[in-house]
């Protein structure tokens, strides 16, 4: 996939680790560095013209990390964070400004706030900056978080909520307008691209494409060869979306 065929990729989801700033072990995990030069050097020649870091479990609250990384990364890159419901409106705002768009519950692994708190922060959060929601969870858990998530402005699930036993209440909240990311095929325990494209016919919107880098705790890594997935399942013009239009647009980009 080079040359003309490539097709611009905005990286719905990374990480950024970089030793200078805290890590916090996760269930007894510390992930690898994996700084933004590592990062620029990795996706060289895959044609991505921006993207989502997105904060770990290891990062816990700590912003730092991820101000200094949007500094780097510069135009086109946003930001997805964890937030204390206690945090206020102020801080929010300041992130904002910042290019963070988003928060994230992680309710697989810990290290973000209580899911107890998803339906007041999520909204807090959309009504003092316009920000979406991102849940990594097993798709197997869905049904009992389905009405406050159908209640939500903007919400995504990542790594393709996982389980194939979870597939069908994923299908039903991207009936709701739910987005999905395309992200982590080495952590899902099916084939990828049929549920790739049984999304996108569903909701042409709906997946957002993302390397998943540098694939921490993943049984198998991102390979440069997940975006001919992609390519293949979906055809030209969904494949277009997933890979880079409906990400942009979720996350405000330009």
């Amino acid at each position: 996939m080079t040359g003309a065929h490539r097709m611009p990729i905005f990286d719905a989801h990374f990480h950024i680790v970089d030793p200078r700033f805290p890590v916090t072990p996760n269930q007894g995990y510390v992930p690898p560095a994996f700084t933004v030069a590592d990062y620029r050097e990795r996706v060289r020649g895959l044609g991505v013209t921006g993207g989502a870091v997105v904060s770990g479990s290891f990062h816990g609250f700590d912003q730092s990390y991820l101000l200094d990384a949007l500094s780097l990364l510069g135009p086109g890159f946003v930001g997805v964070t964890q937030l204390p419901a206690t945090v206020t409106d102020d801080e929010i705002t300041r992130l904002n400004d910042a290019g963070v768009r988003g928060i994230r519950f992680n309710i697989r692994r810990g290290g973000s706030e209580s899911v107890d708190h998803l339906g007041t922060l999520a909204r807090r959060v959309h009504d003092v900056a316009g920000w979406h929601t991102e849940l990594y969870v097993d798709a197997r858990a869905l049904p009992e978080l389905t009405g406050t998530i159908a209640a939500l402005p903007a919400v995504s699930i990542d790594h393709l909520g996982l389980s194939a036993a979870g597939l069908p209440h994923l299908a039903a909240l991207v009936d709701r307008g739910v987005r999905v990311k395309a992200t982590g095929f080495g952590r899902v325990d099916f084939d990828v691209a049929p549920v790739l494209r049984a999304v996108a016919d569903r909701n042409p919107h709906a997946l957002m494409f993302g390397t998943d880098l540098p694939s921490t705790r993943a049984p198998r890594p991102f390979l440069d060869t997940d975006v001919e997935i992609v390519t293949d399942a979906l055809g030209p013009e969904l494949a277009a979306r997933a890979l880079h239009d409906n990400a942009a647009q979720f996350y405000r980009v330009r």
